[in-house]
């Protein structure tokens, strides 16, 4: 049974679709002109990792990946419209590099700006929640450049390409901090049994406490603290 399905089964349609063999011949040229069109494009637009590209040039690349791939397999769209498609996206990402170059209001208002997270060993709280970006997300951040606690830390920025700049304190200079190692917060404290450093949860805030009850952290009002650590980074 199974054979004489396979035997009546299309092949031709399953691995062709409508089109004809010889299309694959087309499909190779048409790729390698796009591919070729590809590199001029992205030489023209100048070098930039991946991890440094700009909102505004991720869009361009789309842009160009986009125009540049529908022309190698589908028959109806033609060459030179993606083409044109091309030089127009070039065009415009000129024009906008100019503007950007002659104007910081509208470079930041393309790009945005950088903004700073953690000041001193602490988050800067109101501009943390302008980012869309989680606190676990965050902390994974900061332990690949071999941080383990955030008063190892003086200033912690985001750039505009989304990369996390750290500037650090001096081993001497390393105060308590909120610890950020994987499973760190996932016992907070409510009351203070022992006295010594603690951190808030939320914010990063850190003081002494002595035995007794908590209280809310004078910076964000929540209530929930852990031990804090004074670890230097290992480098």
């Amino acid at each position: 049974m199974l054979s004489i399905f396979l035997l009546k089964f299309d092949w031709k349609e399953l691995l062709m679709g409508q089109e004809e063999w010889s299309f694959l011949l087309e499909i190779a040229l048409r790729t390698i002109i796009m591919f070729v069109t590809i590199i001029i494009g992205l030489r023209i637009l100048g070098k930039r990792g991946v991890k440094q590209l700009s909102l505004f040039e991720l869009v361009v690349i789309i842009g160009l990946g986009s125009a540049a791939g529908d022309p190698m397999f589908y028959k109806e769209v033609g060459i030179i419209s993606s083409i044109l498609v091309f030089v127009l996206i070039i065009l415009m990402y000129t024009i906008v590099t100019y503007l950007i170059g002659k104007s910081k209001k509208f470079e930041t208002l393309l790009e945005g700006k950088s903004i700073c997270l953690i000041e001193n060993g602490e988050f800067s709280i109101e501009n943390f929640k302008k980012e869309n970006l989680g606190s676990d997300e965050f902390f994974a951040e900061l332990r690949l450049k071999g941080i383990s606690q955030l008063g190892q830390i003086e200033q912690a920025i985001e750039e505009v390409s989304g990369e996390i700049s750290v500037f650090y304190f001096k081993d001497e200079q390393v105060k308590y901090g909120l610890p950020i190692m994987p499973g760190s917060l996932s016992n907070p404290l409510y009351v203070i049994k022992e006295k010594g450093h603690y951190s808030c949860t939320f914010c990063g805030h850190t003081e002494e406490k002595h035995p007794g009850k908590a209280g809310n952290c004078p910076k964000c009002k929540k209530e929930e603290w852990i031990t804090s650590s004074n670890r230097r980074r290992v480098t």
